[in-house]
């Protein structure tokens, strides 16, 4: 397996250009996207998950096309490759824009420490319903 078809953490790997790319919003991209079109990242998430008025197309290129520059792509070329795409793309490139936001915004999952390092399974509580045994037939005979 080719290391550029993993997606970065943070990140997703989709295709473009006619191969698998890392694509990657990070604190730097959404500060340029929300400087550029004076539109905050989250209002772009409720605008692709049609919470409020639809997303432009530009807002969902430029996007795209910062993934693909926090993902290594120089600056230019992310540009050039995201600007010969055409219309037809769009709907493609809207899904890529949402799943690029999501997952900046998605928590990593906590590393597991071994048993070597000292952690400990976290111990269960048996939890039932109702009352006890012994309350239930003291209180099921009559008075």
């Amino acid at each position: 397996m080719a290391v550029s078809s993993q997606p970065p953490r943070g990140g997703i790997a989709a295709e473009l250009g006619g191969k698998s790319r890392p694509l990657i919003l990070r604190n730097a991209e959404i500060e340029r996207f929300e400087a550029q079109h004076d539109l905050g990242i989250f209002a772009m998430l409720d605008r692709l998950l049609g919470r409020s008025e639809p997303p432009q197309a530009r807002h969902i290129r430029d996007l795209v096309a910062l993934g693909l520059i926090g993902g290594g792509l120089p600056d230019r070329a992310a540009d050039d490759m995201v600007s010969s795409m055409p219309p037809s793309e769009n709907h493609r490139l809207r899904e890529i824009a949402s799943d690029l936001i999501v997952f900046a915004f998605m928590p990593e999952a906590p590393e597991k420490k071994s048993a070597e390092a000292g952690s400990s399974k976290p111990k269960r509580v048996k939890t039932t319903s109702g009352t006890s045994k012994e309350g239930s037939s003291k209180s099921s005979q009559p008075a």
